[in-house]
């Protein structure tokens, strides 16, 4: 298991980041030698690269049920879900509050923390606790500036009911702006059905198969955002800064395909990821505890592609080392959080138990995913959990 150079990867990670489809690549490389150009000038080339920016953002906004208007490229996620908190919270005041869950990414969870803002909990699946916000949106009087809740968990793959979020916060809070994180949803929901009453929501494009580095976060007409770069006029004076043409070209094509897709993917990936979770658990028993949804039960409130487990008995870095050894590229929280030695706080959120979120691995499939690939995760898996276990006992 350790000669790395002749086993065949067996990705597994495409919640941190998913290859880049075809699509998307080719629509880059014309972009990056056709539009070099700052798409802000005046002269030929750079009227070409501005029209290009604009298909780009016209597409994006069908995918998305927005306006043109109402697109703004971001470099990423994190900085559009950054955008959404930190401005709402800049254009409102100093006595302004944020409002998310305990179970959010650390791009929405941080700026609501470090700003002094609301945490409300979430249930033994990772879903926001109704109650509770209601409760929390109740006696802050009309303080709240923005709510954030994540659309899909990054790390468990849950689903929380936007609809629902967004009803509650009309009704008690509608002075806030609502946001959600919707990087991780793309490939699994209807982001535009589901969002239709959000004033802002973060995407990005390396989830759904386009280059790293560029993301949108739509902002509904009339939303004011106190800008986090200042220093030009570029998107509308909401993101100053050089726009990336290709980047938007190239996420535009993989936006568009992973929406026109979702469906037949969703189906797909489901099978392979039951498949994965039921046969670990033939092999490994009660030892593996699905997160989100314990046992064999349902798994119907849970994104399709991802499988968070967790595995008694053993560490998460131990078990990822062995696994990658042998070909399996997998994570044990959020991509974001890798490398740190307590486990995630979106399990501690939900109350999983310290001992039991310390062997946390996250498995989880995209639109490369294929039947073989669960079979050898599987053995692979099983295989380093019992060398673990005869290193521990001899």
């Amino acid at each position: 298991m350790s000669d790395t150079s002749e086993v065949q990867e067996i990705y597994l990670d495409h919640a941190a980041s998913t290859p880049l489809r075809p699509s998307a690549r080719d629509a880059w490389l014309a972009a990056a030698e056709r539009y070099h150009a700052n798409p802000t000038g005046s002269h030929l080339a750079a009227r070409e690269a501005r029209r290009a920016l604009d298909r780009a953002r016209e597409q994006v906004a069908a995918a998305l049920d927005a306006r043109p208007g109402e697109i703004v490229f971001t470099s990423g996620g994190s900085e559009a879900d950054n955008m959404a908190v930190r401005g709402a919270l800049g254009a409102r005041g100093p006595a302004a509050v944020a409002v998310t869950t305990e179970a959010e990414h650390h791009a929405v969870h941080d700026p609501v923390e470090r700003s002094g803002g609301v945490m409300v909990g979430v249930d033994e699946r990772g879903i926001v606790d109704g109650d509770a916000l209601v409760e929390v949106l109740r006696a802050r009087d009309g303080d709240v500036a923005v709510v954030s809740v994540i659309a899909v968990n990054n790390e468990t793959g849950s689903i929380n009911p936007l609809r629902d979020v967004a009803g509650v916060v009309r009704d008690l809070a509608p002075g806030a702006l609502l946001h959600t994180d919707a990087v991780q949803a793309v490939n699994w929901i209807d982001v535009a059905a589901e969002t239709a009453g959000y004033d802002l929501v973060s995407v990005t494009g390396h989830k759904v198969g386009s280059p790293v580095g560029s993301g949108v976060l739509v902002v509904r007409d009339g939303v004011e955002l106190d800008p986090l770069i200042i220093g030009g006029g570029q998107e509308r004076g909401r993101r100053a800064g050089t726009p990336d043409v290709a980047g938007a070209v190239s996420l535009a094509a993989a936006l568009v395909e992973a929406t026109e897709q979702r469906d037949e993917s969703t189906e797909r990936l489901r099978v392979l990821r039951d498949g994965l979770i039921d046969g670990l658990m033939d092999r490994l028993g009660d030892r593996l505890v699905v997160s989100a949804a314990p046992g064999r039960g349902d798994r119907s409130h849970i994104a399709a592609g991802i499988a968070n487990v967790c595995i008694a008995g053993v560490q998460s870095e131990a078990l990822l080392f062995l696994i990658d050894a042998a070909g399996v590229r997998a994570s044990a929280a959020s991509s974001c959080s890798s490398g740190a030695q307590d486990p995630s706080h979106v399990l501690a959120a939900m109350g999983v138990p310290r001992d039991v979120a310390l062997g946390s691995l996250r498995l989880s499939l995209g639109h490369t995913s294929a039947a073989s690939d669960v079979e050898r995760a599987i053995e692979v898996i099983v295989e380093s959990v019992e060398r673990l276990d005869r290193f521990d006992g001899g």
